[in-house]
Formats: C-alpha cells, structure tokens, sequence
C-alpha cells in the first residue's frame, strides 16, 4: 500500500473501536485511487467481511449477498435473503461478539437497483433497536459516485447524523505521484502528471508500470500509452464521464468539458463555445462539480465571480489534445504524427494550466509558512482591473491568511506562474503594479504582501539578485518538489 496512511488510520480507529452499538461508515472517491483495495485490506487485517456490489436487479444481488454470507459464516445450511431488511439485520449480526469490519462496495450499484436501500439502513440503525444496540458491526459503505455518495449524508438525506465515519480517499498529490511513477525529475514529474494526475491505477494497472525513463523518453511515454488506441489509457477519459450515473446526457458533459480545456474559465465563456446561453450550463457545471470532475474558484478580488477548472487532469489532456483529433487517434500508428501537432495545444492548455495548479497547491499545503508569511486560510486565482490603463491582471496564486478577527484578512502574497517562461524583472514589475492597485481597492490588509514568481524554467539573473534583497520570494521546480 503506497501512502494512505491517514486513511489507514482513520479505519483502524473506526473498525477496532470496542464501544457498544453497531456504527456506520461512508468510503468515497473516484474511480481507480485504491478504495476496494484499501478496504479490503482492513477486511482481511481484521476478519471482516467484503461484498463488492455488481450491476444487477436487486433480487440477483440479494442472492449473491446470500452466497456470500455463507461463505463467511460456513452456517449449517445456505443463507437465503428474501429482502434488504433482512439482509441488513444478518450484516448486523456478525458484530454479535467482537468489532467486525462489513463493506458493501460499489454501493450506489445496490442503491440503483433499490432506491429504498438508504432509508432501510436508517430504519436499522434505529437508536434502540435491538439488532444495533447488541451489534459491533462497523458497516462501511463505499462507491466511487461521488454525486452519489455525496449526497447519502446531506441535508434531509435518510442516513443524515447516523454516519460516524466519512472519509474521502483523494488523488495523490504532485509529490506524491512523483514517488508513485518513480520520477527524481521535477521537470519530467510535472508533465506527467499533467497527463495523467495522481490516480494511482493509471500506473499499476492502466499503464502497465510504464513510466518515461527520462524527459527524452516523454514523448515516446505519451504515444505508447495515453495516445495508443490499443492501451487502456486512451478511452479512460469518456469511461470516467460514462460511469457517473447523474451525468445522463454524455455529449453535453464532453462538449462542457472540452470548453474548459480550450481555455473557456467562465460560465459565460463555456456557455459561448457551446452556443448556448449562460443559465443554460449552470446545471451541468453543478453535476460534474458535484462528481468531482470539475472545480470552481471564487475570484479573489471580485464579489460573485468565479472561473470553472478540470478538476481530473486526464480528462483536461482528452479535451485539449485528443478529443478534436480522435478519428486520426483511432486509427493504430498515427500518435506519434498526431502528438507532433498537437503538442503546442499541450503547452499552452494542459501543462500551463497544470502547472499554475500545482503552484497554488504548493501554496496551500506545502509552503513553509514563513516563506509566504503565514499560514494560508486559502489560495486561489483572481482578476484584478486597472482602470487607468484600462487593462485587467489576472493573478496566478493569490494567498489569503487567516484574518484572526481583524476587520480585513492578510493577502499574504500575490504571484504569477510561468511553466515554459525564464521570468525577469518585467514580471516583478507587473506584480508590483497589482499589488497597488489591490492596496487601493482596500480588500485586503496588504501591509505584509509578499511578491512570489512561479517558474517551471528559471529566472534571470536580476530577479535573483532581487529575490536576495527581499523584494520577491522565488518558486522553482526544485521548491515545488521538496527538493530544496
């Protein structure tokens, strides 16, 4: 198991505590970061029992819950469930003697089989009911519907207030996927991951342990695996958007997504591309936010304004590069002549965009708080206007401290991203501009603002010189990376 330690944690904690009553627990996550693995592994550590749900009507899957039992328990004669009622009240009865970890896996397929499931798990975990109150089953329910799963505790929601366990098990981040794929280069590392993320299952499984030798091989890397019609890789994109069971009209989602990955951050810009209006696509940006497929940043320096990022970086890599060419990708042996092409569309959508990512997740979790000059309460990305020059900034990494009961939150720093750009003087100039025309706007307490230059190739030698006299705090892919 790579990583996972604090989820690993947090279920030991939950499976092994030994207070009276059976417990509930809910496991989310997109497809392919490692759940079923995860709880398997503490089903088998503990002497749980697993049950992986499948596509099916909802008596096939009582008969396969029921084969499954009897497996486990090795009862005198077969179990036969007739109803969920009584298949919840025999998952409660495993806990009779000691802690016992039960998965239901892929939940959401049983809850599309019988919409009922949620409430009849309620209605058993009645507070004095009997089958709970003597039970230590610590049922987790786990799926990779992250609508779905989303939605099982919220709001008026049957299993609201019963769970006492919600974990998400998240993607890997920069750094960790550089560990993950085996990449020492922080150049290599973030174009791989550009491609393909943190998803750990793109490497073991979907890419057959293939990772770039060097940057050299990157481009080779790409057109084997993402770009080759024969790897597993190549449609993981459309199946990502095909599993999301909310997401029932698929061309509208793609023709969504591929609006942002063309570099349309607005709702009205997506709604432009798509030739639509602009309350036209709220509904579809709310459903792909709600799966976890899509992100949406409030504007630091403007009221309700907010831009639409991917939030899954394969699919932002479909969208950009492979989606307008996907008839020339089908056909075997043309990636490398497609990938040629289409390597200008990478840098500027993909690896761009990526990489002013990474620098605000950097930011947020890995700074060192006093670098920046304090701990951040939030990063994000905004648009400052100048009216005099009748021009607007955009600024790449905008980081908000923690406002401690002041009148006005401390902008700790403002920065600007280059992946692909040596960044000189001009660049601390231009920063030095936003700064004042924010001090001017008195959103924020600006008295300590840092100025921070993000590059992914260098800086010159003036803005290092800079950068020593204090006036511009220097970001490299080294810093990213914890290298130094």
């Amino acid at each position: 198991m790579f990583d996972r330690a604090h989820e690993w944690a947090a279920l030991s904690r939950f499976i092994l505590d030994e207070q009276a009553g059976a417990t509930l627990g809910v496991v989310s996550g997109r497809r392919r970061q490692g759940k079923t693995f995860l709880l398997d592994a503490a089903c088998r550590a503990a002497g749980g029992f697993f049950f992986g749900a499948t596509e099916a009507t909802d008596a096939d899957s009582l008969h396969r819950l029921g084969e499954a039992l009897t497996e486990y328990t090795r009862p005198a004669t077969p179990i036969r469930l007739t109803s969920w009622y009584e298949a919840v009240d025999a998952l409660l009865a495993l806990g009779r003697e000691r802690p016992v970890p039960v998965v239901l896996d892929e939940f959401p397929y049983l809850a599309k089989a019988n919409p009922s499931l949620p409430s009849i798990i309620q209605a058993a975990y009645g507070p004095l009911r009997t089958e709970r109150v003597e039970s230590r089953t610590r049922l987790l329910l786990c799926g990779s519907a992250m609508s779905f799963m989303g939605g099982l505790l919220a709001g008026n929601a049957p299993l609201r207030g019963r769970a006492g366990l919600e974990m998400v098990v998240r993607t890997l981040d920069h750094r960790l996927a550089a560990e993950f794929w085996g990449l020492s280069d922080p150049r290599l590392a973030l174009m791989v991951n550009a491609v393909v993320g943190g998803t750990p299952a793109y490497r073991r499984e979907l890419a057959r342990n293939d990772s770039p030798a060097d940057a050299g091989d990157f481009d080779a890397w790409v057109t084997r695996t993402v770009l080759n019609p024969e790897s597993p890789l190549f449609r993981e994109a459309r199946y990502l958007l095909a599993e999301e069971p909310d997401l029932r009209d698929t061309a509208l989602y793609h023709s969504v997504l591929a609006a942002v990955a063309e570099g349309n951050a607005t709702r009205g810009g997506i709604a432009s591309f798509l030739g639509r209006k602009a309350a036209d696509v709220a509904h579809p940006l709310d459903v792909l936010e709600d799966a976890g497929l899509m992100a949406r940043d409030a504007d630091a320096f403007r009221d309700n304004r907010s831009s639409y990022r991917i939030a899954e970086p394969l699919i932002s890599f479909y969208g950009a590069v492979m989606r307008p060419v996907w008839s020339q990708l089908e056909r075997p042996g043309s990636a490398t002549r497609v990938w040629q092409q289409a390597k200008r569309r990478f840098e500027s959508n993909v690896i761009g965009p990526r990489f002013e990512q990474v620098c605000r997740e950097w930011a947020l979790y890995h700074d060192d708080a006093e670098l920046l000059g304090g701990l951040p309460a939030r990063v994000g990305t905004g648009v400052v206007n100048d009216a005099a020059a009748k021009a607007a900034h955009e600024v790449d990494v905008a980081v908000v401290g923690v406002s401690d009961g002041a009148q006005k939150p401390p902008l700790l720093s403002v920065g600007e991203a280059k992946w692909n750009e040596v960044m000189g003087v001009p660049h601390l100039t231009r920063l030095r501009r936003i700064r004042d025309l924010i001090v001017a706007g008195g959103r924020y307490d600006t008295a300590a603002t840092r100025l921070a230059c993000y590059s992914g190739a260098g800086f010159t030698p003036e803005l290092r010189s800079a950068a020593d006299r204090g006036e511009v705090v220097l970001v490299d892919l080294a810093t990213l990376y914890g290298l130094r």
